[in-house]
C-alpha cells in the first residue's frame, strides 16, 4: 500500500514537471541518460552510495522496488550505490521521497558532540557535487548548517559552473530562500523567468515547480535556504 501511494505521486510530480518543461534550457546532444561519471575525490565530497543502500534496505526495497518508486533503472540505483554516478539534485528528491525521507537524512552525518551551536569553518564545509552530464557542467553545494534531528532550516552554498542548470524542475513541500553572492543565474518558478544578480534574492513556496540556469561564463555562488530541511 506504502509502495502504491509513492509511486502514485511520484508519476503525478513527474507528469506536472512534464508539462511545465523538462528543463529550462534543452540538453546537449552528446549527453547520456545514464553516464559513467565516478567521483574525482575531491576534499570533503560527500559520497553517499553505501548510505542510499543502507536507506533502502532499512526500509525493505530491493533494487527494483526502488527503481519502480523512483521512476529509474535499477542499473541507475545499482551505480549510484556504488559511487560510480553522481545522481542530480532532481533524482536526489526522487530516491528520496521514495525512502519517505529528505535528502539531509539519506545522506548526513549528524555531529550529535556539537549540541546546540553549531560551527562550520569555511575551508570545512561538506560538499556534495552532482553529475555533471545530467546538468549541463559541474554543480556542487556546500553545507552551511551542520544537519540535526529536528532542525527546520537547511543552507546550502549553491555553485553553478557556467552552462550548468537544475535537471528539469521540482517541487516539494515547505519555502525557500535565495541569495545570490555572486555572478547570476536565471531562475524559473511556476513557468515564470527571473534573472537574478549579486545581491538579488528570492522567496517562494516549495510546492511551485523550480529550477535554475547560469548562462553566464562565470561561475554563481547562491545562498539557498529551505524550511522544512528537504535537500
Amino acid at each position: 500500500m506504502a509502495i502504491a501511494k509513492v509511486r502514485s505521486a511520484s508519476r503525478r510530480r513527474a507528469r506536472k514537471v512534464q508539462n511545465a518543461r523538462k528543463a529550462i534550457a534543452p540538453r546537449s546532444k552528446g549527453a547520456s541518460k545514464i553516464p559513467a561519471t565516478a567521483f574525482n575525490g575531491r576534499a570533503n565530497e560527500v559520497r553517499f552510495g553505501i548510505r542510499l543502500k543502507h536507506a533502502r534496505l532499512a526500509k525493505g526495497y530491493t533494487l527494483k522496488q526502488l527503481a519502480d518508486v523512483a521512476e529509474c533503472s535499477e542499473s541507475m540505483i545499482s551505480k549510484v550505490e556504488n559511487d560510480k554516478l553522481r545522481p542530480s539534485i532532481s533524482m536526489l528528491h526522487r530516491f528520496a521521497q521514495a525512502l519517505e525521507t529528505n535528502i539531509a537524512s539519506l545522506i548526513a552525518e549528524p555531529d550529535p558532540s556539537l549540541g546546540h551551536v553549531s560551527i562550520v569553518r569555511s575551508n570545512l564545509r561538506t560538499r556534495i557535487h552532482v553529475d555533471p552530464e545530467l546538468q549541463g557542467a559541474d554543480v556542487w553545494l556546500e553545507r552551511v548548517i551542520t544537519p540535526s534531528n529536528g532542525g527546520l532550516l537547511q543552507a546550502h552554498v549553491l555553485n553553478l559552473a557556467p552552462g550548468s542548470r537544475s535537471d528539469g524542475l521540482i517541487d516539494h513541500v515547505g519555502e525557500e530562500l535565495s541569495f545570490v553572492i555572486s555572478g547570476e543565474v536565471d531562475l524559473e518558478v511556476d513557468g515564470k523567468l527571473y534573472r537574478l544578480q549579486a545581491g538579488d534574492s528570492a522567496f517562494f513556496p516549495s510546492s511551485l515547480p523550480h529550477g535554475y540556469y547560469n548562462k553566464s561564463k562565470h561561475i554563481t555562488r547562491i545562498l539557498w535556504v529551505n524550511t522544512p530541511p528537504s535537500f
